[in-house]
């Protein structure tokens, strides 16, 4: 008997860490996969166990989304495969150092996966869920997009445009039947630390979560409508009054004449 679906969950970064719990759960709630990471041989064998748990049909992409020919290729899955509901922009790299201590060459590679990369992907999947009137994107971004003194900058930069382009994605498209989630994760349980330079067990570990903790607090808070969402956050109501005086702010902005202050 054929398995109802949800249709198809295409997930970057997915061969190990967040990527691969986000590819877990989505197979179990009733999505098969897209698999996109670099390693073949990592992304074959979580393929063949999710397939053999869950009965998902699961496909794999190798592809380094830093190489545009790589990127090119992925998109192009993107644009033309209607099965697509669901798109995970998780791939993703991180610094620890500070500004003077990183190579310049290190953060363009970084802005170019972080940032260019994902935004093409979500370009090349919105236009298809348009037309269909449905379809969603999760941006994995990161506490460091509205706390920038944490950490590397220039990450710090990257994961506050990943933000930025969330929020205006969901107000351009929420009535055109297309959710937009931003995810911003604390401090997390994966090879992202030892990768940056600075291995998780250096951190207190009161702050770490699991990167199984932090997908599902995340895919709750999926369900649950939120457009900004911050596992770690206990207290939920913080966010709403920050966003709400952010937006109240926005309006202030626009005066003809320079404020006293500055003449």
């Amino acid at each position: 008997m054929a398995l109802s679906s949800k249709g198809t969950a295409l997930i970057t970064g997915a061969s190990s860490g967040i990527g691969a719990v986000y590819a877990d759960r989505l197979a179990r709630q009733g999505y098969d996969l897209i698999l996109v990471a670099r390693s073949q041989a990592k992304l074959n064998a979580l393929a063949n166990h999710l397939s053999n748990e869950t009965g998902r049909a699961v496909e794999v992409v190798a592809a380094d989304l830093k190489d545009k020919a790589d990127l090119r290729r992925v998109e192009g899955i993107l644009r033309t495969d209607a099965s697509i509901t669901l798109l995970v922009n998780n791939a993703g790299v991180g610094a620890v150092m500070p500004l003077l201590g990183s190579p310049v060459d290190d953060m363009e590679d970084m802005i170019t996966l972080n940032v260019t990369a994902l935004t093409r992907l979500a370009y090349a999947v919105t236009p298809g869920f348009v037309a269909r009137g449905n379809g969603t994107v999760i941006n994995i971004s990161s506490i460091v997009a509205i706390a920038p003194e944490i950490l590397n900058g220039v990450y710090g930069g990257t994961k506050a445009f990943v933000l930025g382009l969330s929020q205006s994605m969901h107000h351009e498209l929420a009535d055109k039947g297309i959710r937009i989630q931003a995810v911003l994760p604390g401090a997390t349980a994966t090879d992202f630390w030892s990768e940056a330079g600075n291995p998780v067990e250096n951190l207190p570990q009161e702050i770490v979560m699991t990167a199984e903790d932090m997908v599902d607090a995340a895919l709750a808070g999926l369900a649950n409508g939120e457009v900004v969402t911050i596992p770690g956050l206990h207290d939920g109501a913080q966010w709403d009054r920050y966003d709400a005086q952010r937006k109240t702010l926005s309006g202030l902005f626009g005066n003809s004449v320079a404020a006293p202050r500055y003449r």
